[in-house]
This record gives structure tokens, C-alpha cells and sequence, in this order.
């Protein structure tokens, strides 16, 4: 058995000694069999794993998911370009030009200013819910569906193709 000072990092001095292993500790049998047992254990519990597209995880009532742009009871969009989600925005997520409404657009946006483009970087967003706070007519909400994933960079930028709120068929 040998004794010796170690020092670490810190500066500080640490009495480190340094024993012999015994047969048994040689031979690693009860590291075998502990973790065996810890194996054997873990396998006759509830597996954690969730099929994915049979089932869907429940998320709290305060998840925070994909954005949507709303319209009104008209199918008009909400939105009026004001800009207040992109200045509430910590991450500078949201991106805007506004555009003003020419004659016989009167169905499709409700003010005489409206947001001609409507971008969100979903790989900047951290989903903190200020843009729907500070909006003041209601336009953008966060869903409780989840955000799709993509293999392109240019994928997780959406437009108002992807945000604007689908007008339902009354036909269906």
C-alpha cells in the first residue's frame, strides 16, 4: 500500500491512498452481479417508451406549441402589421413587412394595414408566449399541437402559408 499526496485543480492537498484489490474485487464478479441486478430490475418495469404515431403524449394545459395566425368570425386575417409580437420577442424570432390594403381585399384582411409577409424562425423561437401576449387584436396564438420537425434549415422558417389559420369548407 502506497501513500501519497495528491493535488488538484484547486491548489488544495489530498491524502490519496492507494490499496491492493482483493481476489474477489480481481475476479469483478460482484461488479458483474450488481449490475445484473440492476438490469433484471429495470426489466420488469414499466417501459417510459411512448409508441409514438398509435400514441400521443399527454402535455400539460400550459404547453406552448406551434403558432397559428388567426382570422375572424369574417375569415379575415386578424393580424394589422403593428409589429408589437416582433418587438416583445426575446429571441427576435418574428419578422414582418406591412403592406396596405388595396380595393377589393376588404374580405381578406380587416384593417387598412396588414402584414404583407409574416415570418417566425421556429429554430430561434423558445416558445415563451410573448408575441401573444402583446398582440392587440388577438392575431397569434400558441397551439397545443407540436411544432413539425424538418431536415432543412429553410423548413423551420414559417411563413404565412404555414401560420395562417385554414378557412373551413361549410360544405364538409
Amino acid at each position: 500500500m502506497t501513500d501519497y499526496k495528491s493535488i488538484s485543480l484547486s491548489g488544495r492537498k489530498k491524502d490519496v491512498s492507494e490499496r491492493d484489490m482483493t481476489f474477489m474485487e480481481k475476479l469483478y464478479l460482484p461488479a458483474i452481479m450488481k449490475g445484473m441486478g440492476i438490469t433484471l430490475r429495470h426489466f420488469f418495469r414499466p417501459k417510459a417508451t411512448i409508441q409514438y404515431p398509435e400514441q400521443k403524449r399527454e402535455f400539460s394545459p400550459v404547453f406552448r406549441g406551434r403558432h397559428i395566425l388567426m382570422r375572424d368570425e369574417n375569415g379575415a386575417e386578424r393580424c394589422t402589421a403593428c409589429g408589437l409580437c416582433a418587438l416583445s420577442c426575446p429571441a427576435e424570432a418574428i419578422t414582418m413587412t406591412s403592406a396596405e390594403r388595396e380595393k377589393g381585399e376588404e374580405n381578406l384582411y380587416r384593417e387598412e394595414k396588414y402584414a404583407s409577409t409574416y415570418e417566425i424562425n421556429m429554430l430561434r423561437c423558445i416558445f415563451c408566449g410573448l408575441c401573444e401576449e402583446a398582440c392587440p387584436k388577438e392575431a397569434i396564438f400558441l397551439t397545443q399541437d407540436m411544432a413539425p420537425a424538418d431536415y432543412r434549415r429553410e423548413g423551420f422558417i414559417y411563413g404565412k402559408e404555414k401560420l395562417v389559420m385554414k378557412i373551413e369548407d361549410p360544405k364538409k
